[in-house]
């Protein structure tokens, strides 16, 4: 009985083997699906020179360029908007007054329900009677639905990331006499972070990923440059290659972000704790 877990009792030797025999068919299969779709990419001529040669023109990799400049513009813009947003619904959500607290969380209902696609193509047709900028108008359409969507998103995860905060540090604050807004800037927000962190660069990824919708509403992202660069060099599928590993990197790059946030947070609340301690054993003086 030691061996067993909660759920389940380990699997005995002749489980093992069969697992081991299924593993091995499983990755004899999927090595045989990959040999098929190499060699049916290397007769369509996928892998001929010409077209990686295509990809290596100025002018290819210019269009690439911007196409990557805008969707970080438009990541960039809507995530920091998001974050304010989401932080002023969580606020409200918090508050003690029912009359408050219920518009506040129908918003917030709302605004997640409502497809992300959907918002920016309403943006876009408000926009669509003045006089501005095709690009811009995407852009806006782009930011706002964007915005929104993760506003809404990140306001339930600060709402549950000040609630993780033991309650006890809250009715310790009340009675030393602090007031609500000290409460939240003082004791509850510097805690919460932690707790919220990986949600919050979770969405982060979300947005930066999202930013593809952009090719809907006309904004000249990377995918919708990566159409283009398709249609110049009549090959689509290696140019959306490339444009998937672009995107992979971008979000792994942004997933390592948030891990070394969290070791540095960590950190420092260790050595806040070490140092809370060493003054409570020195002497007063």
């Amino acid at each position: 009985m030691a061996d067993a877990t909660v759920l389940y009792d380990a699997p005995g030797p002749a489980t093992i083997r069969r697992q081991r025999v299924y593993s091995a068919i499983f990755l004899v299969v999927v090595a045989a699906v990959l040999v098929w779709i190499v060699l049916k990419l290397e007769d369509a001529g996928e892998f001929d020179s010409r077209v990686w040669n295509g990809l290596t023109r100025s002018n290819v990799i210019s269009a690439l360029q911007d196409g990557l400049l805008a969707t970080f513009k438009a990541a960039v813009i809507s995530i920091v908007l998001a974050v304010v947003l989401g932080f002023m619904l969580a606020v409200g959500r918090l508050s003690d007054h029912r009359w408050i607290r219920l518009p506040f969380w129908a918003v917030i209902e709302f605004l997640r329900a409502v497809p992300v696609l959907l918002m920016m193509l309403l943006v876009l047709k408000l926009t669509g009677g003045h006089d501005i900028d095709p690009d811009t108008r995407g852009l806006i359409a782009v930011v706002v639905g964007l915005t929104l969507y993760n506003g809404s998103v990140l306001a339930e995860v600060f709402r549950a990331g000040v609630q993780a905060v033991p309650k006890g540090q809250v009715e310790a604050a009340y009675a030393i006499g602090l007031r609500k807004n000290q409460v939240m800037t003082v004791v509850l927000l510097p805690q919460a972070v932690r707790f919220m962190l990986p949600a919050i660069i979770s969405q982060c990824v979300v947005a930066l990923k999202d930013t593809s919708l952009g090719y809907i509403v006309l904004y000249p992202e990377t995918v919708r440059q990566g159409k283009l660069i398709a249609q110049f060099l009549q090959n689509n599928l290696m140019v959306f290659v490339v444009i998937a590993v672009l995107f992979i990197i971008m979000n792994n790059l942004l997933s390592e972000l948030a891990s070394w946030l969290e070791r540095r947070l960590s950190r420092r609340g260790r050595a806040s704790k070490a140092a809370a301690a060493v003054e409570e054993v020195l002497p007063a003086g």
